[in-house]
């Protein structure tokens, strides 16, 4: 198979070399002119995974040349440029060319909307799956074994996925909630800054506990009222990759949160992390999707406060201690 990463960030870098290892003609396309020339003659995405070495055949360009000849095409591109991204290609690819997402977030339309939305209106006449669950690229680079869903709405499509991406160190499971997968994949994120923030106030690891479990439970609150299944967020796409971006320092949303708590400003933060923080488009858009749904979040809605309205972190944690008393229910 022909395929084309749009997008030369950590987590399309180690697409690229699980998809070359499984057989298929790879190659990357980039917007950066240093790195381009970096990787073509070191095979090191060094700004996005250093320490990974991919083969020489895996080529980063500029251009988008070739594209035409692809048979699949995966966007991984930060979530406010996948519109952007879905325009460039259009008109210049093969009809029966999949793509496959693998941005973590909402798109900052009004109201907000998921990514595949996005994709599928720009691109219509094309299959589309997402690819999403927790997966470290610095991981996946290293060929440490990882458990990843493809989510869609033609089973066809989806097996075809599977077996594109699955190898002995990359499991990939069929899932046939894309709305649930999608608002996973953002709203984890929005924890994860969350969790950050209260590792950098100092809290232990019993508010990270509360934090995460309480997080799942608004993450479910709202996929479930756009229309997800409630089980999905007890899978990978759910409260697994809410576990690993809660709780590694790989992710980025964890080393910004930390910062945050320690006192740095949020701009200040993102600007010094050198890579896109998604958690922080993503509390912006979940607050917004809270209201259009009118659900609660409380944990994102205080994210949001500390993030819009330069809230005190240790402020905002307390005054989510002090809210009135309820059950544990969803």
């Amino acid at each position: 198979m022909k395929i084309k990463i749009l997008g030369s960030g950590s987590w399309g870098t180690a697409l690229a070399y699980q998809l070359f290892k499984n057989g298929n003609e790879v190659g990357i396309w980039s917007i950066i002119p240093e790195q381009v020339e970096e990787f073509n003659k070191t095979g090191e995405n060094k700004a996005f995974l250093p320490g990974v070495i991919l083969p020489p055949q895996i080529k980063m360009s500029l251009s988008l040349d070739g594209i035409e000849d692809a048979d699949w095409l995966i966007i991984s591109v930060p979530s406010p440029a996948v519109r952007e991204v879905a325009q460039k290609i259009k008109g210049k690819i093969r009809p029966d060319c999949v793509l496959v997402n693998t941005g973590k977030g909402f798109f900052p339309d009004n109201p907000p909307i998921r990514l595949s939305e996005v994709i599928n209106a720009e691109l219509p006449e094309h299959k589309l799956v997402v690819l999403s669950g927790p997966s470290h690229a610095e991981e996946v680079g290293r060929d440490l074994p990882t458990a990843v869903a493809v989510a869609g709405c033609d089973e066809a499509t989806l097996r075809r996925g599977q077996d594109l991406f699955m190898n002995d160190n990359l499991r990939v499971y069929l899932n046939d909630d894309i709305i649930g997968v999608e608002v996973g994949a953002a709203v984890k994120n929005v924890i994860a800054l969350g969790n950050g923030i209260a590792r950098g106030l100092g809290m232990g690891d019993n508010t990270q506990a509360a934090l995460l479990t309480r997080g799942l439970a608004e993450m479910t609150r709202l996929g479930v009222a756009m229309g997800a299944k409630p089980a999905t967020f007890a899978g990978l796409t759910g409260i697994g990759d809410l576990v690993v971006t809660c709780g590694s320092m790989h992710s980025r949303n964890l080393r910004a949160g930390i910062a945050i708590g320690q006192g740095q400003p949020w701009p200040e933060v993102v600007k010094n992390m050198g890579m896109v923080v998604e958690g922080v488009y993503a509390t912006h858009n979940a607050k917004a999707l809270s209201s259009l749904y009118n659900v609660e979040m409380p944990i994102t809605d205080q994210i949001f406060e500390v993030l819009t309205n330069n809230k005190p972190p240790r402020e905002a944690m307390y005054s989510l201690m002090r809210r009135d008393k309820t059950s544990e229910g969803l």
